[in-house]
C-alpha cells in the first residue's frame, strides 16, 4: 500500500492553527482521497462533501479573524453507521434502517463537534456491528487497503480502512467483542476499546448494551488519547457513564503520573499464546515483547485460567442481548416495514427481508438461550463464567500493570475464506472478547508486518479506567 498522505491530529491541529494550511485544503484532500481510493476500497456508505467543505470554511474564517483554534479544529473525522449524526442516514450497514434519518447527534458526535471536528462522512460496517470481517453489510464489503484480497475486519472495517487508506485523518468504531481492535490490527492503525463507562452510548445503535462501547482508529497513539480525553466523560443520557478514574475497589490506588517506564510491570498471559496463533503474529508479538523488556519493561509470564471459557461465554451474552435490542425493529414504529393484513405477517416479512443472515442467525441464538427451560442453563451460567473472567484479570493486575497478547489469532483473511463457517469466523474474535466481558481498557497497535506485507497488531489491555497507562506503553511499542 502506498504511503498514506493524511497528518496526524496534532500537526495538522498545528498546521491549521498557525495558518500553515487551510481546514479547507485538509477536507479537500481527503475527498481527493476517497475520490481516488473508493471504487477499490468502499470503505464509507455516505460522504458530506458539501457540509464538511462549508463546515472548513467557516473554520477557516474563524481563525483569520483570531479565534483560538480547538483542539480538532477542522479535523476531517469518519464516523461509523452505527453512530447517530444529526439529519443524516444511520443505517447500521442494514436494509431495515436503509431510509432511516438520526434526529438528534449521538454524545461522541457533539463532543467531537465541540473540539471543532468536521464529520466528513459515515464508514461500512458489518449489519448491526455483527461480524469480524465487514463481509455482512448489506451494502457490499470493505476491502483492505493493504491487499484488496482481503477482508479488513470488524465490525468497524470502513472505519479502520479509512484511515489506513489515507481517507481521513481518524475515525470513530465501536467495539463489543474486537470490533475496533480487531479491524485496526488487521488494517495497520491503531485502535482503543475504553472502559465500560467511559465513553457514552448515547446515540449508538445498540447491539449489546453490557458490552458495547465507542472509541477511536488513528494513525497513532497520540491520536487516539486525543479523541479519547475529547469523547470520554459522565453523560446524563447514559447512566452507566462515570467519572474518570472513580475510586472503587477495581482501582489500584498506585498513580501513574510520575511512574518510570521501567517501572510498568508487563504480564504475558500463558494462555493467549497456544494453539491457534499464527506463528508470525506469535514473533512479531514476542519480538516487540523483547524489545520492552531491553528497554527496561518489568515482563513477567501471568495466568487468565478461565480463557478457553471467554468466547463460548461471549456468544451466549452478545446474542442475549441482541435479541432483546433487535426486537424493537418489527416494522411498525420505524425502518423497514413490509405490508400485510395480518399484524404477524408484518413482523416476520419486515424482519426477513431487513435482516441478514447473520444478524437472524444471532436472533435466534439469543432467544434460544433466554426461553423457558433454557435461560438458567446458558444465560445465568454464562453471567457467572463472565465474574470468572472478570477475577482472573483483577488477579491478574495485582501482579502486573498491564496485559500484552496478539491483537488477533492471524492476519486478515481472503474474502469467502470464513463466511461460510460461523464458528471459524467467531474465533477472530478470541484475544478480544474478553476486555468487553470484563469490561476493561484495551489497545492495538501495529507491530510489524508478515512476510506478504499484511499488517500484524499487538494487545496491551489495562486496569478499569487506565487508559493513560495503556497510552504510555502505546507510545512505546510504536517507537
Amino acid at each position: 500500500m502506498e504511503k498514506e498522505i493524511m497528518p496526524a491530529i496534532k500537526a495538522a491541529a498545528a498546521a491549521i492553527g498557525n495558518g500553515d494550511t487551510a481546514s479547507s485544503k485538509l477536507v479537500e484532500r481527503a475527498f481527493e482521497r476517497c475520490r481516488a481510493k473508493e471504487d477499490d476500497i468502499h470503505a464509507f456508505l455516505e460522504l458530506y462533501e458539501s457540509s464538511a467543505l462549508e463546515e472548513a470554511r467557516a473554520v477557516d474564517a474563524a481563525i483569520k479573524g483570531g479565534d483560538e483554534p480547538k483542539p480538532l479544529s477542522g479535523i476531517p473525522i469518519a464516523v461509523k453507521d452505527n453512530i447517530l449524526v444529526s439529519g443524516r442516514i444511520a443505517s447500521a450497514a442494514s436494509r431495515m434502517l436503509e431510509s432511516y434519518h438520526a434526529s438528534y447527534d449521538a454524545t461522541v458526535i457533539g463532543r467531537l463537534r465541540e473540539a471543532g471536528a468536521i464529520i466528513m462522512g459515515r464508514t461500512n460496517m458489518d449489519e448491526f456491528a455483527m461480524g469480524s470481517s465487514t463481509e455482512n453489510s448489506a451494502f457490499g464489503p470493505t476491502k483492505n487497503p493493504h491487499d484488496l484480497s482481503r477482508i479488513p475486519g470488524g465490525s468497524s472495517g470502513g472505519s479502520a480502512a479509512a484511515v489506513a487508506a489515507g481517507e481521513c485523518v481518524a475515525a470513530l468504531g465501536s467495539d463489543t467483542g474486537g470490533s475496533i481492535r480487531q479491524p485496526a490490527a488487521l488494517c495497520g492503525v491503531v485502535g482503543l476499546k475504553p472502559t465500560y463507562g467511559a465513553v457514552s452510548r448515547h446515540g449508538l445503535i445498540a447491539m449489546a448494551s453490557s458490552l458495547d462501547v465507542i472509541g477511536p482508529i488513528t494513525k497513532t497513539v497520540e491520536d487516539a488519547e486525543i479523541i479519547f480525553n475529547i469523547i470520554k466523560g459522565i453523560d446524563p443520557f447514559d447512566s452507566t457513564t462515570v467519572e474518570s478514574n472513580p475510586k472503587s475497589e477495581i482501582r489500584n490506588p498506585k498513580q501513574y503520573q510520575n511512574l518510570k517506564f521501567q517501572n510498568i510491570r508487563i504480564g504475558v498471559p500463558k494462555e493467549y499464546f497456544g494453539a491457534g496463533l499464527n506463528p508470525e503474529v506469535k514473533q512479531a508479538v514476542e519480538a516487540t515483547l523483547k524489545n520492552l523488556q531491553d528497554s527496561g519493561f518489568m515482563v513477567q509470564e501471568v495466568s487468565l485460567p478461565h480463557t478457553d471459557y471467554a468466547l463460548p461465554c461471549y456468544y451466549i451474552i452478545m446474542p442475549a442481548e441482541v435479541s432483546s435490542n433487535l426486537a424493537r425493529f418489527d416494522g411498525i414504529r420505524y425502518g423497514l416495514s413490509e405490508k400485510s393484513d395480518d399484524l404477524l405477517e408484518v413482523y416476520m416479512k419486515s424482519r426477513r427481508k431487513g435482516f441478514g443472515d447473520e444478524v437472524r442467525r444471532r436472533i435466534l441464538l439469543g432467544t434460544y438461550v433466554l426461553s423457558a427451560g433454557y435461560y438458567e442453563a446458558y444465560y445465568a451460567k454464562a453471567q457467572r463464567v463472565r465474574s470468572l473472567i472478570k477475577r482472573d484479570f483483577l488477579r491478574a493486575f495485582e501482579e502486573v500493570d498491564v496485559i500484552v497478547s496478539p491483537t488477533t489469532p492471524a492476519p486478515a483473511f481472503k474474502f469467502g475464506e470464513k463466511s461460510d463457517d460461523p464458528v471459524e469466523m467467531y474465533l477472530s474474535d478470541v484475544y478480544t472478547v474478553s476486555a468487553n466481558l470484563a469490561g476493561i481498557p484495551a489497545l492495538s497497535v501495529p507491530c510489524g508486518k508478515t512476510g506478504d506485507g499484511l499488517p500484524i497488531g499487538i494487545q496491551l489491555i489495562g486496569r478499569w479506567f487506565e487508559e493513560d497507562v495503556l497510552f504510555r506503553v502505546g507510545k512505546e511499542v510504536e517507537h
